[in-house]
């Protein structure tokens, strides 16, 4: 237990707990994605961080709409996971002169975002349900969605060219 959380002694406790690190990490993927862009060099991966930014900021709002299902604070608790796959990933692309090989790793690095996510939305939505709240899974199901598809969209940009391109 960190010094400034509330102990986890129930499922509720790790269900409100899970979703306040899922909305740090969706903030700080929000914060991210415009340089990730941005740095893009392939036309479609730009689009595609662009498409999952606005996608991105719709995850946010459907996490504060459960918190407040939930009757919960809508509040964040730090992800060192997040911080640290997005600190990784920074590292990584900062080390690529060349745009392609950037696209590729950029393609990387999203991808184990996305993962980070998708298990997270997973488990939030079996603790949802376990605990009686089939409406917040609903809710947190669209998102897990979203996430997977983003995810199958980036293997298809790797996989059509980018790490050709890279190689």
């Amino acid at each position: 237990m960190s010094l400034f959380s509330k102990p986890i002694e129930t499922l509720d406790d790790l269900f409100v707990h899970t979703l306040q690190d899922i909305y740090y990490a969706e903030n700080q993927i929000v914060k991210n994605l415009p340089t990730m862009a941005e740095k893009a060099a392939a036309p479609e991966l730009k689009a595609a961080f662009q498409h999952h930014l606005t996608e991105t900021e719709g995850h946010v709002r459907r996490l504060e709409q459960v918190f407040q299902m939930h009757d919960q604070p809508v509040k964040g608790v730090t992800c060192r996971a997040m911080d640290g796959i997005l600190a990784e990933a920074k590292e990584i692309i900062g080390d690529c002169d060349d745009p392609e090989v950037r696209d590729a790793a950029m393609i990387s690095a999203a991808q184990a975002v996305e993962h980070y996510e998708i298990t997270r939305y997973g488990s939030l939505i079996a603790y949802a349900r376990q605990l009686g709240r089939p409406d917040c899974a609903t809710v947190l199901e669209q998102t897990l969605a979203e996430e997977k598809s983003a995810d199958q969209t980036l293997t298809r940009l790797a996989q059509a060219g980018v790490n050709q391109h890279a190689a």
